[in-house]
């Protein structure tokens, strides 16, 4: 029996004896503090009663004030206390310590309200005229019996007031007495409780400090302590329950790492919400796809977080329908394209959807691009191809027995192969660059190497252009690392396109200048312009400012001197206006 841990803490006594010890306390001192103000009550009740029948006189309809205020200074310097004396109507016609003049009207006072309603007011209060603890008591004062005519029983009322100072200090002195008992008594029962209960329940703090370790994420080898009481089973059960958490912890962990390095991996984006569309979990791809953070989108809505409606609408058929659902849309921060699944998680997380967006950009641009391409290859071909066919079949209905007739139709129909064979050149050359087969030597190279051939190869048609070529390539200019062949051939590109593109009597500039670290080449003319909408998509296959490609060339040009420049580790762009020119750029690093 005494192995038992309920005889070890039978010590509830103390508490008792503390909490009997304080209810006595403050029981006494609370009755002994009534018994006073009681006492006190009395006395004072009985001192009014006599400032009443003295007032009694010079009350009335018409009191006499004077007489009244002397009356209360007086008896206030006799008794010790603060008199007042109050009119019917709530004025003050006698004061002891105050001005009465200055003194508001009195009917609302609770000791006043409490006299004129049964006989006899009393409250302990903080005083509003001179702020410190009163003990107030007021008497309705009866009518002078030689009255004519009274209009009420009562006359006024005799307020008297007493400090309650020496009260609380009397009620403090045998308060202090019992804490001071108290405390004694208290002390000493802890010191025994203590010295009992320390023995008793240090197996239970150690048990404590175990678990604590546990808590904190730190698994405990064993418990220190043994016996055979109620502690000790508990403390063999805790270390069964120790060891076989840390296996199922170390399981979870390993589980945990598992998946937390699968989404943080994952290219795919990752978001799981609950049944009010919070978000739970979000992992990087997401993160970027979106363009937020996951603290602070944790417990957040997905309408809020990714400002997509069609992920909400997803959400909201997923989670209705209980079934997977899908939907394709466009981010239009990042300019790139998700595909969208949502599917409830089930009984594994009641009432959470899994949602999964993958990046389809690339493969929307390749479809894109693979239409436009068949649509420009086709677009570039009917041309020609027709004209042969209408050539051929005008050769075959006659033509051949006219041989003048004949000799510009084989012309003309030269023209076209010409141009079918240039579309097929170019095309070549633009796949082998896009595939690497083309290999790019790559050699110092002077800037002046390379503007002043492309311009010379191109002068006889800037001649028949009636236009001015202007070539400002210093010599001064450092070499560039560069495929002279290559580059070249970008500049003939883009002064091809400015003699197609500028009218008679116009100008091309031709410049090359350093930069800190490349050689900024230009070429500029006076032309037509390129319209804002067009600019963008110059670079493009097949694209062509003419929106009717009556205008020769194949729209490969600008796409192949991309690439080139490209392949060189330099950038190349434009810049134009409507009928103001156009200027191109590119730059090639220095050598």
């Amino acid at each position: 029996m005494f192995h038992s841990l309920r005889w070890r803490i039978a010590i509830p006594y103390v508490l008792l004896i503390v909490l009997c010890m304080l209810g006595l306390g403050i029981y006494l001192s609370n009755v002994i503090r009534q018994n006073y103000l009681d006492h006190l009550e009395a006395q004072l009740t009985t001192a009014a009663r006599l400032i009443g029948d003295a007032a009694r006189p010079a009350l009335g309809n018409n009191p006499d004030i004077p007489a009244l205020d002397a009356l209360a200074k007086h008896d206030a310097r006799m008794l010790g206390m603060r008199v007042t004396i109050i009119a019917l109507n709530g004025t003050v016609v006698g004061e002891s310590d105050e001005d009465r003049a200055l003194m508001d009207n009195h009917l609302n006072r609770p000791e006043v309200a409490q006299a004129l309603a049964q006989g006899l007011g009393s409250k302990t209060r903080l005083s509003t005229t001179l702020q410190i603890p009163m003990l107030y008591l007021a008497i309705p004062v009866p009518v002078d019996p030689e009255a004519s005519n009274p209009n009420d029983p009562v006359s006024g009322i005799v307020r008297i007031a007493l400090p309650l100072k020496q009260v609380e200090a009397n009620i403090a002195q045998l308060r202090n007495i019992l804490i001071t008992a108290t405390l004694l008594v208290t002390g000493l029962a802890i010191i025994l409780a203590t010295l009992i209960a320390s023995r008793t329940t240090r197996p239970v703090r150690q048990l404590t400090q175990a678990v604590q370790q546990m808590a904190s994420g730190e698994l405990p080898v064993q418990s220190v302590h043994s016996s055979l009481d109620e502690i000790g089973q508990l403390t063999q059960a805790f270390n069964i329950m120790s060891i076989k958490l840390g296996d199922q912890i170390n399981a979870l962990e390993t589980e945990r790492g598992k998946l937390s390095a699968v989404l943080q991996k994952m290219t795919d984006g990752v978001i799981i919400a609950d049944a009010d569309g919070h978000i739970q979990l979000v992992n990087p791809a997401a993160e970027y796809m979106f363009s937020i953070s996951q603290v602070n989108s944790m417990g957040r809505s997905l309408a809020e977080v990714t400002r997509q409606h069609q992920v909400v609408d997803m959400w909201q058929q997923s989670y209705s329908t209980g079934e997977w659902k899908n939907a394709s849309f466009e981010v239009s921060n990042k300019k790139f394209y998700l595909q969208g699944i949502a599917t409830p998680l089930g009984p594994a997380l009641a009432g959470s959807t899994l949602l999964l967006f993958q990046d389809i950009t690339r493969q929307r641009q390749i479809e894109t691009m693979r239409r436009d391409f068949i649509s420009n290859i086709s677009h570039e071909l009917r041309t020609p191809v027709a004209a042969l066919k209408a050539l051929t079949e005008t050769l075959q209905d006659g033509a051949l027995e006219d041989p003048p007739a004949a000799r510009r139709f084989l012309e003309r129909m030269e023209t076209e192969v010409d141009s079918l064979s240039l579309i097929v050149t170019e095309l070549l050359e633009l796949m082998r660059i896009e595939s690497g087969r083309v290999p790019v030597d790559l050699k110092p190279t002077s800037p002046v190497d390379i503007v002043l051939p492309a311009a010379e190869r191109l002068s006889l048609q800037v001649e028949r252009a009636n236009l001015i070529l202007t070539v400002d390539c210093p010599d001064t200019i450092p070499p560039i690392l560069a495929d002279a062949s290559r580059i070249q051939q970008v500049v003939v590109n883009l002064l091809h396109n400015a003699i197609k593109f500028t009218p008679q009597g116009g100008q091309i500039t031709i410049s090359a200048a350093q930069q800190p670290q490349a050689v900024l080449f230009s070429v500029k003319d006076t032309g037509m312009g390129i319209s804002p909408e067009d600019l963008p998509r110059i670079f493009e296959r097949f694209y062509k400012v003419d929106r009717s490609r009556a205008s020769s060339g194949t729209g490969l040009g600008l796409a192949i001197a991309l690439y080139i420049v490209e392949a060189h580790a330099g950038k190349i762009w434009a810049e134009s206006e409507v009928n103001q020119g156009s200027t191109f750029y590119f730059t090639i690093p220095l050598a």
